[in-house]
């Protein structure tokens, strides 16, 4: 019924191992009238628009069919903007009073429903949580709502640059890409911001009996990395950052698609090549891409690179000598419009690109380790062919080399994806699955038990984005009623 949230639509059963469990204590359901939440948060920006709510309670879940269909339903009941940390404790503690949900949003371009409300409540808009606080060192201290192309437009005239960020720079904040992201362009090099040393340290805001502001530093901040804002509401971000580089922007075109992936794991392993992205995918995937097409030779493999100005030498004789021609380059001082930068055509870019043609296409993540990743992948090629278009990007995790798979895939049933995936694990390529929106750990649905213990000290209650990690209950019956049945509350899975 309208105006119920209820997570009674939603399917959380544990599909392994079970984790840890935990049911928030229990509080009956209050009456909300949301004109008089606006007024009483008033000077808190509020917005209660159809059109707002909607637009601010969804991020590219669609990327995956399955989720499509679990959330496109989903929808808060108020959008909230504070302006500073004051206003962000102020809703805290009006949140802790009357048992609303909270859930923070940056520039909402995950993928995975992230920042959907399941429960409904309120949304919190952190972007204007924003700016540069301080820059020394290699090291930048930003507020959350602060865009990556924002920060990297200050550090790169005093020689400093993003390690790495996703390929969605432009509009995507600090805060949501630590809180809901996991690598991107530069993992090449610097891995994942789970790695020890790339995320400094993390302030956020816990929803306690008396909602504080903690600093995490370290190996600590890994509580709030990529927890979906379940442990605490980030404020401020601290980043290590990159000797900034001239990087050349390249398109090789290779007969082969084997042929493009060895030359690229080539390359990857070339210490003395600068490299901040190196992404073989097949013509099946290539050949969504609009602005490289006049460049690209229809039905050969491609390689999209950005290799550092020292290093042009090097790679085009690797390029040569494996049989490839380069089809597109592009100078750091050249206009990086027409086409757009080459980081919009990787990572979940070559997705985005794929759907605006196609809307039954979705994807995978996997992951194919050495030794033995190149006879992997070209199993994977020669099994599935074009309904699964190969995508590939390199990262250095924990000193090594690894291979990850975001091939496309040509949907045709839940069942026939659940197949796709079951053979990647039968064939030692795990999967990390972007069909669901619960917190995985280890490709599992379970809980992380070290977030798991945080979140019970830092949000007992159990507002902070509800529903999204396995093994926390939440109340049968939602977290309140709504007022009136013109508010947007609604279930999941109805539209």
């Amino acid at each position: 019924m309208p105006g119920v949230l209820s997570g009674a639509a939603i399917d959380l059963t544990l599909e392994a191992e079970p984790g840890p469990t935990f049911t928030p204590p229990a509080r009956a359901p209050e009456v909300i009238d949301w004109a008089s939440v606006a007024r009483d948060l008033a000077p808190i920006a509020c917005d209660l628009s159809k059109a707002g709510l909607r637009r601010k309670s969804r991020d590219y879940f669609w990327f995956s069919p399955v989720l499509s269909a679990q959330l496109d339903g989903v929808v808060a009941d108020l959008i909230a903007t504070p302006r500073d940390e004051a206003e962000l404790l102020t809703l805290a503690r009006y949140s802790l009073a009357h048992g609303l949900p909270l859930t923070a949003r940056g520039g909402g371009t995950g993928n995975y429903g992230q920042a959907m409300p399941l429960h409904g409540g309120i949304v919190v808009d952190m972007t204007l949580l924003n700016g540069v606080k301080w820059l020394r060192g290699g090291v930048v201290r930003v507020g959350a709502g602060e865009t990556l192309m924002r920060i990297e437009a200050q550090t790169r005239p005093t020689g400093w640059e993003l390690r790495f960020h996703p390929s969605t720079w432009k509009t995507a904040t600090i805060g949501g890409f630590v809180a809901g992201g996991s690598s991107g362009y530069g993992a090449i090099n610097y891995g994942a911001l789970s790695q020890l040393g790339n995320v400094l340290a993390l302030r956020l805001l816990t929803l306690e009996s008396e909602p504080r502001f903690i600093e995490l530093r370290g190996a600590e901040a890994r509580k709030a990395i990529h927890a979906y804002g379940t442990t605490g509401l980030i404020t401020e971000v601290e980043m290590a950052l990159a000797p900034a580089v001239r990087w050349w922007e390249f398109v090789v075109s290779i007969p082969d698609l084997m042929d493009a992936v060895r030359l690229s794991d080539q390359i990857a392993r070339a210490e003395g090549i600068m490299k901040k992205d190196l992404a073989p995918m097949a013509w099946g995937a290539a050949r969504y891409f609009d602005d490289l097409l006049p460049f690209m030779i229809p039905d050969q493999a491609v390689i999209i690179a950005l290799i550092g100005e020292a290093s042009l030498e090097p790679f085009e004789e690797l390029v040569a000598a494996a049989g490839g021609s380069i089809v597109f380059r592009r100078g750091p001082d050249e206009p990086d419009v027409d086409p757009p930068p080459m980081f919009e055509f990787c990572w979940n870019h070559t997705t985005l690109r794929a759907l605006k043609h196609d809307r039954t296409i979705t994807y995978l993540q996997t992951q194919f380790d050495a030794p033995g990743h190149l006879d992997k992948i070209a199993h994977m090629i020669e099994h599935f062919g074009d309904e699964v278009p190969m995508h590939l990007e390199f990262a250095r995790m924990d000193g090594a080399l690894k291979c990850f798979g975001l091939q496309l895939v040509r949907f045709t049933s839940e069942a026939r994806l659940d197949e796709i995936m079951q053979y990647h694990r039968d064939h030692g390529v795990p999967v990390f699955n972007p069909h669901t929106y619960a917190l995985e750990s280890g490709g599992r649905w379970a809980a992380d038990p070290v977030l798991f213990a945080f979140k019970r000290q830092t949000d007992p209650n159990g507002l902070l984005n509800p529903g999204k990690m396995p093994g926390w209950a939440t109340p049968a019956d939602g977290f309140f009623i709504g007022a009136t049945p013109t508010q947007s509350s609604i279930k999941v899975g109805m539209d």
